[in-house]
């Protein structure tokens, strides 16, 4: 596999008048920062701080309450009839205004912009795309070409990235805990692999179903990360949103699959509260049941499988997290157990009975999760 490949090279702005949209189909409000971080900078007493965590926390709950619980399959654009090896890229500015898709700042054929946000955005989807064109064979996020859209500068001060159904929408953070959101690009892996999620196995929003679902988008974000970088599992740092912090934060990122539990312990931030097995379940009503916190345990089983086979992530235990999220034998209200014996079927079909298995067998043990 060449890892060796030239950077994607973003573009340079061109403002357009964008043509109106139809509105989104329904879908999982996605975000990157969870509502308990937000909730805690929310009480802090420096409007620095509390100021933007709560703007942010008030639009993302009315943005959450516009979608449904569950995702569902759906054209989010106009796909080709024959779908490309090349991606189809174009990036909008909100021009820090709460809107999308903004005004249209360069396509795919431009040359690279002055806007470092814009050049970031443009080089994380590229990333996405030929992690999963050329490792799994998927054209785009829909499996068809779906052209990838993306709206950096939104709103002031926002302290969030999301997936809407249909595009990537970037803050550009506060500048005092967070930075601007286009920086790591396994945040923007993340948040396309939850349109991969939606156009694939539609995991239910809630509980462990929620949880996988985040998780999901985790293990993809640091394999297109890993990807990029031409990483193996061993020089990979196992890391969500690394980059992401600002300087005076005390925290590596915003989770840690490799430790969860540890991405950070800051006085305003809070402490990271993954749990990393089963013993440390959080049962809550918040979070749509804590899919933010309890993905900590998937993502654990998955960093473990991962560096018991060694080599690249992306290849075999990679490979098998892609077959159990597409291939159509995993419910939508599947629970942590169920994932767990489709990954260790889904070995088994593809490689046999020998040291795949085994190292999903003891990695999901670990985690305290039995598969049925």
């Amino acid at each position: 596999m060449d890892v060796n490949r030239t950077p994607v090279q973003p573009v340079t702005p061109q403002i357009a008048p964008v043509p109106p949209f139809p509105p989104p189909p329904t879908s999982v409000f996605c975000t990157i920062v969870p509502p308990h971080v937000l909730d805690k900078l929310a009480q802090s007493e420096d409007p620095a701080h509390h100021g933007p965590a709560r703007l942010t926390l008030e639009h993302d709950a009315l943005h959450r309450a516009r979608r449904s619980d569950t995702a569902v399959r759906g054209i989010t654009g106009p796909a080709p009839e024959t779908a490309s090896d090349k991606p189809h890229r174009t990036i909008y500015d909100a021009g820090h205004q709460q809107v999308v898709p903004g005004t249209k700042v360069h396509s795919e054929s431009d040359p690279p912009a002055k806007d470092a946000s814009v050049n970031r955005a443009q080089a994380g989807l590229g990333a996405t795309f030929e992690l999963y064109l050329k490792v799994y064979g998927r054209h785009s996020i829909d499996g068809k070409g779906l052209p990838l859209d993306a709206t950096v500068h939104y709103g002031e001060k926002y302290d969030n990235a999301f997936w809407d159904g249909r595009r990537m929408v970037f803050g550009d953070g506060d500048n005092t805990i967070f930075l601007d959101f286009t920086i790591p690009v396994d945040v923007i892996g993340h948040e396309l692999t939850h349109g991969v999620t939606q156009y694939t196995a539609n995991l239910e929003y809630s509980g462990q179903s929620g949880a996988l679902n985040e998780s999901v988008s985790d293990v993809f974000g640091s394999l297109i990360k890993q990807y990029a970088l031409g990483q193996s599992v061993g020089q990979a740092d196992w890391l969500i949103g690394e980059g992401l912090l600002a300087p005076q934060v005390t925290g590596k990122a915003l989770r840690s699959m490799k430790a969860p539990g540890t991405a950070y312990d800051d006085k305003t931030l809070g402490k990271d509260p993954q749990p990393a097995t089963m013993k440390g379940y959080v049962e809550t009503a918040s979070d749509n049941g804590g899919v933010h916190v309890n993905s900590g345990i998937p993502n654990h089983a998955f960093y473990l499988a991962a560096t018991a086979l060694g080599g690249h992530a992306w290849e075999r235990a990679g490979q098998i997290w892609y077959d159990v999220l597409t291939g159509g034998h995993l419910a939508k209200n599947a629970q942590f157990a169920d994932f767990a014996a489709l990954t260790v079927t889904a070995a088994r079909a593809r490689y046999g009975t020998g040291e795949e298995a085994e190292a999903l067998l003891k990695a999901w043990s670990t985690v305290g999760v039995t598969a049925k």
